[in-house]
């Protein structure tokens, strides 16, 4: 059994072991702790574990999974609070309390509630990946389209279920592939966070995403599938300014991800939210929004995943048709998490002690964006926000500055307009 050699913060290393593969899901101590495996050498396996590692002794076991850090997608996202690793925060508060107990073990999605499901196949239908073949209604605004996920290899349908109430797990169709293996189709399906989702074309970005606000709309526009920066010093209102969006843009679904912010911003956005009624459709905004809450008093390296997290969920919804937007507020922490892991695992720092591959890192997260027409031929579009935190009001600093280089749209907040309360102060 392999064992942890040593524990530096969130990051564990396991001595003398072949057991584990890069990027790999493992569990980390006797209460299984939730970790990755981020580097593999020939006598040391080093893994960063998302949450609290305090307790967490040598000797202790590491348990491998198999396979790849991903996130559940199904019924059950829209309209529900996520932490950074996508555990539902109202269930832990069920199970643990106020504070999140560490190694607390909860499905991401609901497993017992039932949806009234529609199938949209037959027997003998030939279906290729992303193709759909069932839907529910989600909320009153959002119809879930299941569909062939991007690795199965499709196939003829051989059994569909009859229509009706349905959990996440049950099995509601069978295709056989070319190969004569069968493979069983529930509602919900994996997808590894840190890959993502293909699609059949990437499309020009021609259409602008209205935003209800007339200095963005008019001066300084932002398209469906592109991406948009609000740097800003303190109290300048970067979060004021998404919330802005958020409330009134014309995406379907929201992915708010508030990544190593204050509690009190996202309790704000959980308030507000519901409270707002949505002007397109007469309905709680909280209808087409989903929360990842990974707050500044939340584990670091939970901080660092929970972006990718909120990326694949609004990926998943992208294949299904619908335009989204994901505000991420703010990437400055999310950086900041990137600097210390790095500096736990000792590698050369670069400017202002961030490691040398931010530039990549951020290119990455924000070449996610675009407007695509998915593997089941309909169009979609994913168009990221990012709010960027320069310490002092300092655009010089590097997550500014490469940020700039890799977002076109570029809202910087001005603190003198601010303080004299012109909102946004664009």
């Amino acid at each position: 059994m392999d064992k942890i050699y040593s524990v530096n913060g969130p990051v564990v290393k396991v001595a003398d072991t072949k057991s584990f593969a890069m990027q790999e899901m493992v569990y980390v101590g006797k209460k299984r702790l939730i970790g990755e495996v981020i580097r593999v050498q020939s006598d040391f396996t080093t893994i960063q574990v998302y949450e609290g590692t305090t307790g967490l002794m040598p000797g202790e076991p590491v348990t491998s999974t198999g396979a790849p850090m991903s996130a559940t997608l199904g019924p059950g996202i829209i309209n529900n609070i996520f932490d950074g690793i996508e555990r539902p925060l109202k269930k832990l508060e069920e199970v643990s309390g106020a504070f999140i107990a560490d190694g607390a073990d909860v499905s991401s999605l609901d497993t017992e509630k039932k949806y009234p499901v529609t199938m949209t196949v037959k027997t003998g239908d030939k279906l290729s990946a992303g193709d759909i073949y069932c839907t529910c209604p989600e909320t009153p605004l959002i119809t879930h389209k299941c569909m062939l996920s991007p690795l199965s290899k499709g196939g003829e349908v051989i059994w569909t279920a009859e229509n009706g109430d349905y959990t996440i797990n049950d099995v509601v169709a069978k295709i056989k592939a070319p190969n004569g293996a069968v493979e069983e189709l529930t509602l919900c399906q994996k997808w590894p966070i840190r890959t993502s989702r293909p699609c059949k074309n990437r499309l020009p970005i021609t259409k602008p995403l209205v935003t209800g606000q007339r200095i963005v709309d008019t001066i300084l526009p932002v398209a469906k599938g592109g991406t948009a920066a609000i740097p800003g010093g303190f109290g300048t209102g970067k979060t004021m300014t998404q919330h802005q969006l958020a409330k009134w843009c014309d995406a379907d679904i929201i992915v708010y991800i508030g990544c190593g912010e204050r509690g009190n911003e996202m309790t704000q956005v959980l308030e507000e939210f519901s409270e707002l009624i949505d002007p397109k459709t007469q309905r709680p905004l909280t209808d087409r929004t989903v929360l990842i809450a990974n707050t500044s008093n939340m584990p670091v390296a939970a901080r660092e995943a929970s972006i990718y997290t909120g990326i694949t969920l609004a990926e998943y919804y992208r294949d299904m048709g619908y335009h989204i937007a994901i505000m991420a507020d703010s990437t400055s922490r999310w950086a900041e998490a990137l600097r210390e892991i790095s500096g736990r695992l000792e590698e050369m720092p670069a400017e202002e002690g961030f490691p040398a591959y931010l530039p990549s890192r951020i290119s990455e997260f924000y070449e996610r964006a675009g407007y695509v027409e998915t593997l089941g031929g309909k169009e979609g579009s994913v168009t990221i926000i990012g709010a960027v935190s320069p310490q002092g009001s300092d655009f010089s600093e590097p997550v500014t500055q490469n940020t700039k280089r890799f977002v076109r749209c570029f809202w910087a907040l001005d603190k003198s307009l601010a303080y004299a309360r012109h909102y946004p102060a664009i």
